[in-house]
Formats: structure tokens, sequence, C-alpha cells
């Protein structure tokens, strides 16, 4: 896939080859609704607890007498009826991590990136240079590159970076609609959470080294 090439000031500079093997791949939706789950699973911390019956601590003596009150017969306060006993059937601990093979989580990825490319959705730019962390200069560059609908209409960015870029990531950090995320890290969650994918030459040789 032969996509156009642009830089920081949104001039196309020439034309850049996409690997066809990562960004033209037969779409899997099942594939990669599978991969979403058990992201989404793997980052519940399942810590959640209610108190049962048993483990409120609570009076353990006769709440009334027996007979001649009118009402039912009662033991106990921490009946599950009563406001401060215990929760029937509440919560409790449980690990939600799914396990899927390392092949289909990558054949997800391709398949989500192979959505972006077929949608047209994917911006290259021969890189992200920028000298000091500023959000309205990263905003205007975007904006350049043809994403001027960023931040309307509910349209949101994700920029993929080689590595670490402090600059950046700075610029990037206070925007909802824009989120910055090293190629290292790719995952499908981000990939189908925003519209559109930026990219620079560096980070498509490291996206060609992890799923090549």
């Amino acid at each position: 896939m032969v996509i156009p090439k642009y830089n920081t000031e949104g001039t196309q500079v020439g034309d850049a080859e996409l690997p066809s093997d990562i960004f033209e791949v037969a779409i899997n939706v099942p594939l990669m609704h599978q991969a979403l789950v058990r992201q989404q699973a793997n980052a519940r911390q399942g810590t959640h607890k209610a108190q049962s019956r048993s483990e409120v601590n609570r009076t353990k003596s006769k709440w009334y007498r027996q007979k001649g009150t009118g009402r039912a017969r009662h033991g106990s306060r921490n009946a599950n009826l009563f406001v401060g006993g215990g929760v029937a059937h509440g919560p409790n601990p449980h690990d939600y991590v799914k396990k899927m093979p390392r092949k289909m989580r990558r054949n997800a990825l391709r398949s989500a990136l192979s959505v972006k490319a077929s949608e047209e959705k994917i911006v290259l730019v021969d890189a992200l240079d920028m000298d000091v962390p500023k959000t309205k200069a990263l905003l205007d560059t975007l904006k350049r590159l043809g994403l001027e609908d960023i931040g309307k209409e509910a349209a949101s960015a994700l920029v993929i970076l080689p590595g670490r870029d402090e600059m950046v990531e700075k610029s990037a950090r206070n925007v909802p609609y824009v989120k910055t995320l090293h190629a290292s890290y790719l995952n499908i969650y981000d990939l189908l959470k925003y519209d559109y994918i930026v990219l620079t030459e560096g980070t498509v040789d490291v996206i060609e080294g992890i799923l090549g």
C-alpha cells in the first residue's frame, strides 16, 4: 500500500509504501473482538469484595425476644435484609485474566491496522520534532496534516511514536482527544478507539519489526 508522506508543515514530500503483510491483510472482525475483550478483561483488578453474613462484625446476641412482639423470628442483625447486615451472593475477588496466543494477538493488530488503512485514516509524517512541549503547536501540526476535524465531532487521533519523545508526549498529555503511544506498546484497544492513526517513518520500522 502506497500512501503520501508529509512533513510537519503539511507539505507532501513523497510517497511511502506500507508493508502489505501488516496493512493489507484480510480483516478478521471476530479475532479483533476477541483480542479487545481479552485486553479489557486483563485490565480489571478483580479486587471487588462485599462482606457476607458471616463476615459482618455485629452483635451475635438475639435482636429481640422470640415471642410476643408480633414480628418475625430473628436471631441476628447480620442477615442481609437488615441495614448494616451482610450481602447475599455479593462479589468476591476474582481473576479475569484471559489468555490468547501471541500469533492471534498479532493477527488482530494487523487486522486493526488494515481497517485504518482501508478507511484512509492513517497519516504518515517523516518525523515529529519539537523543541519545546507546546500543545498548540502539536494541534496545529495535526491540522496541517489534514486532521482539521480533530476535536470536533468526537474525532480523535493516536500518535504512535517509535520510542520515547518527551516533547511530543508532554504536548499531547492534556488533550483528551489526542494520545501518544510507543510503537512497542501497540494494542488493539487504542487502534480501535481513535479515529486517526499518525505514524512516523521510524514508527513504521518498529511496527514492521514486531508484526512483520
